[in-house]
């Protein structure tokens, strides 16, 4: 996704920028993370004058997922506002940002993916909940606690395994 500062600048009006990326490489690492759909810019870009540029608009995306408590799968659509400003600056003269207002470039062309590629991966939930009362699953059955209950609500607290009936009343016989 390159842009380039002076189509920008002799653009007539806001300049959109509406692709598709590739994102699924960037969740490969993460297991609870099933499928991923492309993420989708809708991105405005306008000249500033004086070498600046803002980048503004929404991405968005598509993620199927596995609840972090429950392990079921869900579904969560990611839209996400995007709002930089870039400087062009030449290479010879080294410019700082003190109060972080924009991004420094020293092409007249650079890529905007990467930027899009980093929102897109802070955005993707750490812990995913199916619900926000998701209770889990069940320490003795593994079921989903909202699908069934756990044995020990029967009464019968402990299961005891034949081989070690006997130890069962030891210490109580002393």
């Amino acid at each position: 996704m390159q842009l380039f500062f002076r189509k920008v600048a002799t653009s007539d009006g806001p300049f959109p920028i509406r692709e598709s990326l590739n994102v699924s490489e960037l969740v490969d690492d993460r297991a609870d993370v099933t499928a991923v759909s492309p993420l989708e810019t809708d991105l405005v870009a306008v000249s500033l004058g004086q070498g600046l540029m803002s980048v503004e608009g929404t991405l968005t995306a598509g993620l199927d997922m596995l609840c972090s408590r429950c392990l079921s799968p869900m579904h969560e659509d990611l839209k996400i506002e995007f709002r930089e400003r870039f400087k062009q600056t030449s290479s010879s003269v080294e410019e700082e940002d003190e109060d972080g207002d924009f991004i420094a470039v020293t092409e007249d062309s650079f890529d905007i993916a990467p930027y899009c590629e980093e929102l897109f991966v802070l955005h993707v939930p750490f812990a995913p909940l199916c619900s926000e009362d998701c209770q889990g699953i069940a320490p003795k059955t593994g079921q989903n606690w909202s699908i069934g209950s756990d044995d020990s609500s029967d009464g019968n607290t402990e299961k005891i395994d034949p081989r070690l009936a006997g130890l069962k009343d030891f210490l109580n016989e002393n």
